[in-house]
């Protein structure tokens, strides 16, 4: 299976290192500002991701991964 082959441990640590910029308490658009300057973001792309990681949460979101890995889905349809 596509997903169980994933190596995500290099996506925490960015992210870790964004947060550590910014602080756990910043705003949506402090945070997605973060991600277009010191990742590989369009504002439109971050925007969208920090809105589903509050709206949805790791549960929804880790299944969403796996079944997008196994389609073999890696932008998706609005692809930012």
């Amino acid at each position: 299976m596509v997903a169980e082959t994933m190596d995500l441990s290099f996506l925490s640590e960015e992210y870790q290192q964004i947060i550590a910029l910014v602080g756990a308490d910043a705003t949506d658009d402090e945070l997605a500002t973060a991600m277009v300057a010191h990742g590989d973001w369009t504002a439109g792309g971050a925007a969208a991701v920090v809105s589903l990681a509050k709206a949805y949460g790791t549960f929804i979101l880790r299944n969403s991964l796996v079944l997008a890995a196994t389609l073999r889905i890696e932008d998706g349809t609005d692809g930012y």
